[in-house]
């Protein structure tokens, strides 16, 4: 089911919704960016983070990245200034689009162990599923990024995969 094309789907989807919700965030000011609105890391500023963070963590795993600097709980306070937010998103969204083209059926057959500050304990896991969690988790807080958005005023067109990439 995960295969290097499915990788490659998922990354340049995930590139594109993320241009969307920046631009639409863009449009809100730094405080409405901030502003608590009940989501799981605070605000869209924090969950925009978290995702940053996330996605920084996975790739350090899969393929040597270096960490983020911060542990999980504070990930929603990775990168204070908006526009380095969203520059960093923009360099880390390449970078993924680049790693997802060089994924093969080999690599994705094998397993990933490490050890995980969420669980605290050593993790092994077949690379295929950490793969699709990784996409998962993205879409996942990217829709509170996006309600969040919609419920400030603000639009990101489309989210449906096929009419995204289609």
């Amino acid at each position: 089911m995960i295969t290097p094309a499915y990788v490659a789907t998922m990354a340049a989807y995930n590139a594109e919704m993320n241009r969307r919700v920046y631009a639409a965030a863009a449009r809100l000011s730094d405080a409405e960016r901030r502003a608590g609105r009940g989501a799981f890391w605070g605000s869209i500023h924090g969950t925009l983070n978290h995702l940053v963070w996330g996605d920084r963590i996975w790739m350090s795993r899969f393929a040597g990245w270096p960490k983020p600097p911060v542990p999980l709980k504070k990930s929603a306070g990775l990168i204070g200034d908006f526009a380095e937010l969203r520059a960093a998103r923009e360099v880390l969204d390449a970078d993924l689009c680049a790693w997802a083209g060089e994924v093969d059926e080999a690599w994705l057959a094998g397993e990933e162990t490490w050890f995980s500050g969420a669980a605290q304990r050593l993790r092994t896991h077949p690379r295929a599923l950490l793969v699709a969690h990784m996409f998962n988790h993205q879409t996942h807080h990217r829709g509170q990024a996006h309600a969040m958005l919609t419920a400030a005023g603000e639009r990101t067109g489309d989210t449906d995969l096929f009419l995204v990439l289609g």
